[in-house]
This record gives structure tokens, C-alpha cells and sequence, in this order.
């Protein structure tokens, strides 16, 4: 294992903290919010000097690492960033302890949501923004590790070369600044845009701004305690669904729609996850919920983000929780098993159907009848995703079961937690207090929440190269 490449790369993931305190910073003292300014100062000098030790110890190893090096990495990075993150979080005059700060940082840096703070409006709005800073970083991050790491054609299991075909792999330095470059401009960009959006509809500027990190990154912080404090005119819905259209599709759709390239060829996904979204919101339209609400709701748990309007009443709850289990498209900050995954385990089970039924019949193998194959890698590592979800959701939601919550909210949280999708009112899991978990809970959770945006398949990959080596 080459530890020194490793921290090269983890040292560079420690100084966008550093520029995020000193912005907290610089908030603080034109605000006048003195109170917590210390523990930004802590957090600025404690990740500028990890990052620089981290930095020090490897750079002069070879930059090139392998795939493994690559998943431990990113697992590295969700841990070492995630308690720099914790530390204003722990340093609150709140009284939160360690455990929960953690938990709170991770939930923000993998875009869950799920929070230890009960009533958004008494905290410190340094605090607020923190949360928030803290789901828009996670967002770059893994925009970051899907384009460059986990599109390695070693074992391709995020399937990227299906609806990206970029050059992403570990060629040089050069080559990984300049993707780093365009994937920061562009996402700072969409961020630009969602925040002017949400300005024009006269939305609070300091809203705007949490939103904003929320929305692109598909993320769950509110700066609020409820949605509806917000978002209230059909101006406001338009550009929230908007918003929330731009975090669920590819990455590079709307990059590619500026450079005025063709792109129905190379987002056809996209285009079967806008239809699928417009099904499913004609079906629950019928239920008499507003228009609006529906297709917010619909947008948001496809995004795995889990903002909603709607009441605490509704009874489609498992409907919303089949959604989150899909999530969007492959490049995108969203989690679950993926629409395109579903589309080659259903095309293939029924071409197999087809076969045995008419065996002289030719099978169209393309994926969303586009120039791309699905190849037998495909097939495999779509069945291994499927399984390994539901053998995390298993172990996950027999952890929480021994919190007594009972079993219906364990398995809620469980999917939540895999999607990393926040338990709003949409799946009657608003009520749910955090900071009451087990330890062990918060722990499964930290763990899960993790492993939901990764997926348990890398961990596998891990366990075999270490234990079972070749």
C-alpha cells in the first residue's frame, strides 16, 4: 500500500476546509458573531497543519495510485475531513458531543441531512452556514471521486464510462489538476446559477445561500426548520424544481447544453429519468396533493435530497422510498442503486425471457437504445450493486432495530441512510431525534452513511485485495 501517495492526495482535500473557516471567519466578524469564532480559528490552524504534515509526508512519492489505494483514499478522506468538520460542531456552546459532531459532519460531507440539532432557528447562523459549507464541499468531493477515481476502468462499478466519455484516468498530475479545475469551475458555476435563481424569487439572501449548497449538492441542511418557511410562492416551487432537476441529472448535461453540443446522444439517460420522474408524478397527482408538492417531492427523493412540502399526513411514504432507492443519473451527487443499473437487470432478465421463448430472436443490447452496449461487466456488477443494497440495508436496519424505534422507522432509516437522503416529512421520519440514538446507532449510521455514497462493493473490493490476494 503506498501510504505516501495516499497522503499526498488527502493532504489536498484538507485545505478546502481551511479556506471554508477563514470565509466563517470573515462572516463572523462583519456580522459581529464573536461566540463561536474561536472554534473557526481551531478548525482554520488544525486543518492548515494537517494538510501541510499530510502534503509534507508525500510529496516525493510517486503520484500514481492504484484502485485500491484509490477506494482507501476515499474512505480516508470522508473520515479525516469529516472530524476537521466536527470540530466548530463539538465547540458549540450546544454541548454536543463528540460522537454527535462527527455524526453531524458526515451526514453533511455525504449529503444525508440527518441532523443532531432539533430547532434549526436557535442556532448560531456561523453554525448554519458551516452545515451547509460543509454538504457543498462533500458534493465537489464526490463529483471529484467519480470522474477521476471511480471511473477507473479497473472495476468500473459506478459504470461512468456508460454516460461519460471524458478522459478521468490517473495519467499525470497535469491531468488531474486540470479535471479538478473544470469539475470546481463548473460546479461553482451551477451553484451561481441556483443562488441567482432563488435571489430573483426573493428568497432571503442568507436562505438563498444555505439552499443553494443544499440544492447542488443534493444534500438535506435546511437553514430553517421546515421547507415551507422558505419556499412558499409558485415562483419559488419553479425554481426549487428547477434546482432540484440540476442535482439529479448528469453532471455534464447542462455543460454540454452551453457548449451547444449534440445531447441527445450522450444523455439519454437523462431524458428516461425526466419521463420516469413525469410517470410517477401523474400517478401520485392522483392522490390530491398539490401539483406542485407532488413534483417537488418526486424531484427530491430522485435526488436523494428529501426536501419536501408536503404534510406529515400523507400515505405514500413507501412510494417516495422506492424513489430514493433508484436515485438519478450515474454522474450526479446522487446516491441509491440508479436508474440505469434497474434498466440493464430488467432489459437482460427480459431478453433471457425472449431467448427461451423465441431463441432465433436478435436481442438489442444497447443501453437506452443509445451506441453504448451493455457488456457482461455490466450485467454483473449491476446484480452485485442490487444485492450488496439490500444486504447492507439488512445489516443496517437489525442494528437499529435493537435502538427501539421499531422496526417500520429502522427500515425507513435504513434506506435513508443508504440513499443518503435526509428523513423528512415526506417519509414520516421528521420526529425522529438523533442525538437520543444508541451509540452503537450513530456508529452503524456513520458507517452506512459512508458506505451509501461509496457502496458496499468497494468495501468488498478492499476485504479481498487485502485478505485474499492473488
Amino acid at each position: 500500500m503506498n501510504f505516501k501517495s495516499i497522503s499526498f492526495y488527502l493532504s489536498l482535500f484538507c485545505f478546502p476546509v481551511s479556506i471554508l473557516a477563514f470565509i466563517n471567519i470573515l462572516y463572523s466578524s462583519y456580522f459581529d458573531y464573536f461566540l463561536s469564532i474561536e472554534s473557526y480559528f481551531l478548525t482554520l490552524i488544525i486543518s492548515l497543519f494537517v494538510g501541510l504534515g499530510l502534503y509534507i509526508f508525500g510529496k516525493d512519492a510517486n503520484k500514481k495510485i492504484n484502485f485500491l489505494e484509490q477506494l482507501v483514499l476515499i474512505i480516508l478522506v470522508y473520515i479525516v475531513i469529516g472530524l476537521l468538520i466536527s470540530i466548530p460542531f463539538y465547540l458549540s456552546n450546544f454541548q454536543v458531543k463528540f460522537l454527535s459532531a462527527f455524526f453531524e459532519s458526515v451526514s453533511g460531507l455525504t449529503g444525508t441531512g440527518f441532523s443532531i440539532f432539533k430547532s434549526i432557528k436557535y442556532l448560531d447562523p456561523t453554525l448554519i452556514l458551516w452545515r451547509s459549507s460543509s454538504q457543498w464541499l462533500g458534493g465537489l468531493f464526490f463529483l471529484v471521486f467519480l470522474i477521476l477515481l471511480f471511473s477507473n476502468k479497473t472495476f468500473n462499478y459506478k459504470m461512468t464510462n456508460l454516460t461519460f466519455s471524458g478522459d478521468s484516468n490517473f495519467k499525470s498530475e497535469e491531468n488531474i489538476k486540470n479535471n479538478i479545475l473544470k469539475i470546481f469551475i463548473f460546479y461553482s458555476v451551477l451553484s451561481i446559477i441556483i443562488l441567482s435563481l432563488l435571489n430573483l424569487s426573493n428568497v432571503r439572501l442568507y436562505n438563498s445561500l444555505n439552499l443553494t449548497m443544499t440544492l447542488v449538492s443534493g444534500g438535506g441542511f435546511l437553514p430553517s426548520d421546515n421547507l415551507t418557511e422558505i419556499i412558499s410562492t409558485n415562483f419559488q416551487k419553479l425554481i426549487l424544481i428547477l434546482s432540484l432537476i440540476i442535482g439529479m441529472i448528469n453532471f455534464f448535461f447542462i455543460f454540454n447544453l452551453f457548449n451547444k453540443k449534440i445531447i441527445t446522444k450522450e444523455h439519454k439517460e437523462d431524458f428516461y429519468l425526466i419521463l420516469y420522474s413525469i410517470i410517477f408524478m401523474i400517478l401520485i397527482y392522483f392522490n390530491n396533493f398539490d401539483g406542485f408538492n407532488v413534483i417537488i417531492s418526486v424531484l427530491s427523493s430522485l435526488a436523494n435530497s428529501g426536501l419536501t412540502l408536503i404534510k406529515t399526513d400523507n400515505n405514500l411514504s413507501l412510494y417516495f422510498l422506492f424513489l430514493t432507492i433508484i436515485g438519478g443519473s450515474l454522474i450526479s451527487n446522487t446516491s441509491g442503486i440508479k436508474l440505469s443499473r434497474f434498466y440493464i437487470l430488467l432489459k437482460i432478465t427480459s431478453s433471457e425471457i425472449i431467448k427461451l421463448i423465441s431463441p432465433n430472436s436478435v436481442i438489442n443490447k444497447t443501453i437506452f437504445n443509445s451506441e453504448n452496449k451493455i457488456t457482461d461487466d455490466n450485467v454483473r456488477i449491476s446484480f452485485l450493486i442490487f444485492i450488496s443494497f439490500f444486504i447492507s440495508l439488512f445489516i443496517l436496519s437489525s442494528f437499529l432495530v435493537l435502538d427501539n424505534i421499531g422496526f417500520e422507522r429502522s427500515f425507513k432509516l435504513a434506506i435513508l441512510a443508504l440513499t443518503n437522503t435526509v428523513n423528512s416529512e415526506m417519509y414520516n421520519l421528521q420526529s425522529l431525534n438523533f442525538v437520543n440514538l444508541l451509540t452503537s446507532s450513530k456508529i452503524s449510521l456513520i458507517i452506512f452513511m459512508i458506505i451509501g455514497k461509496i457502496e458496499l462493493i468497494s468495501v468488498f473490493i478492499i476485504f479481498k485485495k487485502i485478505f485474499f490476494k492473488d
